[in-house]
């Protein structure tokens, strides 16, 4: 059964990790790799990536991406939403906090973010604004 407008923007606002699509070069199948995001309803989609990664330049060359996010427990159910990027922006320590926070214990977060300036170098906040949704919930069996 599809889901309504309230509860698959609920649904995506909680702390999943997603599957990021996005067309890839001529040839192969498109780019699907497991990404944290952020979502609050009503609003844009948004994640953080390397700036000099894969993933950033398709992209930029697309103008657009899927995310798409699920569950199996209490009921099978998934959603998914593709749109046009509206910005890219340098992250900033406000934005990894943020994500951070949302993934992480609270005790760990400083830690991470500690790793995260060190590991993976400067990144991207790229915004996409919802367009296209697909949700089911299939029950539980």
């Amino acid at each position: 059964m599809a889901l309504s407008v309230n509860e698959r923007q609920e649904f995506l606002a909680e702390p999943h990790v997603a599957a990021l699509a996005v067309d890839a070069e001529d040839g192969r199948g498109p780019l699907v790799v497991p990404i944290w995001y952020q979502y609050e309803p009503g609003g844009e989609a948004w994640v953080l990536t390397g700036v000099d990664s894969r993933k950033a330049r398709l992209i930029e060359a697309a103008g657009r991406f899927s995310l798409m996010v699920e569950r199996v427990q209490p009921s099978v159910r998934y959603v998914s939403v593709e749109g046009p990027v509206t910005r890219t922006s340098p992250m900033n320590d406000e934005h990894l906090d943020e994500m951070a926070r949302r993934y992480l214990s609270p005790e760990i977060v400083e830690g991470y973010i500690k790793m995260s300036k060190a590991e993976h170098g400067e990144q991207l906040v790229v915004t996409m604004r919802p367009e296209r949704w697909l949700s089911a919930d299939l029950g539980s069996f």
